[in-house]
C-alpha cells in the first residue's frame, strides 16, 4: 500500500469516526432531555435523586450489550457509571429547584 492510498484509507476512516462522534453527542442530548423530564417529575414528586435499584439494573443490561456486540463490558459499564453520575447531579438540582 503507497503512503497516499494509506492517507485516502485514514481519511475515509476518519471520516466515519467523526461521524460516530456526532452520532454519539446527539444520542446523549436526546438521553438527556429524558433523564430531565424524569428528574423533574422525581422532584415534584419528593422522589430520591437516585435509583440504585434501576441503575444496577441498567449497568447489567448495557454490560451485556457491550458483550455481545464485541466492546468491553468494563468499558461500557466507566461509561455508562459517568453518564449516570451526571444524571444524578441534574436530578438533585431539580430538586433544590422545587425546595426553594
Amino acid at each position: 500500500m503507497s503512503a497516499e492510498d494509506a492517507r485516502a484509507e485514514l481519511h475515509r476512516l476518519r471520516s466515519s469516526i467523526d461521524n460516530l462522534d456526532a452520532a454519539l453527542v446527539h444520542l446523549l442530548a436526546e438521553r438527556f432531555k429524558c433523564t430531565e423530564t424524569v428528574g423533574r417529575l422525581k422532584a415534584r414528586a419528593g422522589m430520591p435523586p437516585a435509583d440504585p435499584a434501576r441503575e444496577a439494573v441498567q449497568i447489567e443490561r448495557l454490560r451485556s450489550m457491550a458483550e455481545s456486540s464485541g466492546l468491553d463490558p468494563h468499558f461500557a459499564e466507566k461509561i455508562l457509571n459517568v453518564i449516570i453520575a451526571e444524571v444524578i447531579r441534574n436530578h438533585e438540582q431539580f430538586a433544590e429547584e422545587t425546595e426553594d
